[in-house]
């Protein structure tokens, strides 16, 4: 989870990509009770606080927190009706869809929250794919999303289904060995 956080640090990473979606979602399919709550959600907190204080020089928590936090919770309970018990494939498109429902929520806030946009489908179709001036582009972030997604949610679920101790092949039944005859002397 350290370096995890560390991961998070502004230029540590291209923009985007991030292993949050899939550590949210992985969380909710492998750890066990409140774990699955309060150690990725704990982690991304702390983080954040870190990242708003130290780098960007603002409040430690700000609004626009909750909405990603509402997500990341619903990824984890996602994760949590799936469970790590599923097949690697439909945990790889539950991280992927994770991802996907992120940036679409995150930014279809960014348009209802920002007087940039204009509250328009135009508007919106800007916000979910130019974004605003002085940043890069929004389908650029989302590019980083789903390709970070797919990544870090195949290299968690691939590290859990490699390290499973196999499962013990099913007892095959004896088959009744029939009785021995009796010899014929016996039977007199």
């Amino acid at each position: 989870m350290a370096v995890f956080a560390i991961t998070r640090w502004p230029g540590v990473l291209p923009p985007n990509f991030s292993a949050a979606y899939a550590l949210v979602f992985c969380a909710g399919a492998y750890f066990p009770g409140k774990l699955a709550w309060w150690l990725p959600l704990g982690t991304l907190l702390l983080s954040d606080i870190a990242i708003n204080v130290f780098h960007y020089h603002t409040d430690p928590v700000g609004s626009y927190m909750l909405v990603n936090y509402l997500i990341y919770a619903a990824l984890i309970w996602f994760g949590k009706k799936l469970t790590g018990g599923a097949p690697f494939t439909a945990l790889l498109g539950g991280g992927l869809l994770g991802a996907i429902l992120f940036y679409l929520v995150t930014n279809t806030f960014a348009w209802l929250e920002n007087p940039e946009y204009a509250k328009t489908l135009v508007g919106w179709i800007k916000a979910l794919s130019l974004g605003t001036d002085g940043w890069p582009y929004t389908w650029e972030f989302f590019r980083n999303t789903l390709l970070s997604g797919g990544l870090f949610t195949s290299l968690f679920v691939g590290a859990m289904k490699l390290s499973e101790a196999p499962e013990p092949e099913p007892a095959e039944e004896k088959e009744a060995e029939p009785a021995e005859a009796e010899p014929e002397e016996s039977k007199a």
